[in-house]
């Protein structure tokens, strides 16, 4: 018997603007929605100005599970659309 652990897989981004880089990502944290987490902040400039642009992505971490099966191709066969395996284990 194998057991795998599965967990949505969902992305969110958004853009802030700002004049100082590390408020703007402070910005960006504290915007991440509960059990998401901050996986990249790309800041651009824009010309002639101090003003910067940070798009920040943001990926699901919670919303884990288990599955069981008794072989690999069982066991994929189970995981959703729109979810990942993220381990398995021998039970």
């Amino acid at each position: 018997m194998l057991i795998g652990l599965i967990r949505p897989v969902e992305t969110h981004a958004v853009t802030l603007k700002g004049e100082n880089l590390a408020d703007v990502r402070a910005q960006l944290v504290a915007q991440a929605p509960e059990g998401w987490d901050l996986v990249s902040a790309i800041p651009t400039m824009t010309n002639g100005t101090p003003v910067r642009s940070v798009e920040g992505k943001f990926e699901r971490r919670d919303g884990e599970r288990e599955i069981e099966a008794e072989d690999m191709a069982a066991l994929e066969a189970q995981v959703p659309e729109g979810w990942q395996m993220l381990s398995v284990r021998k039970a």
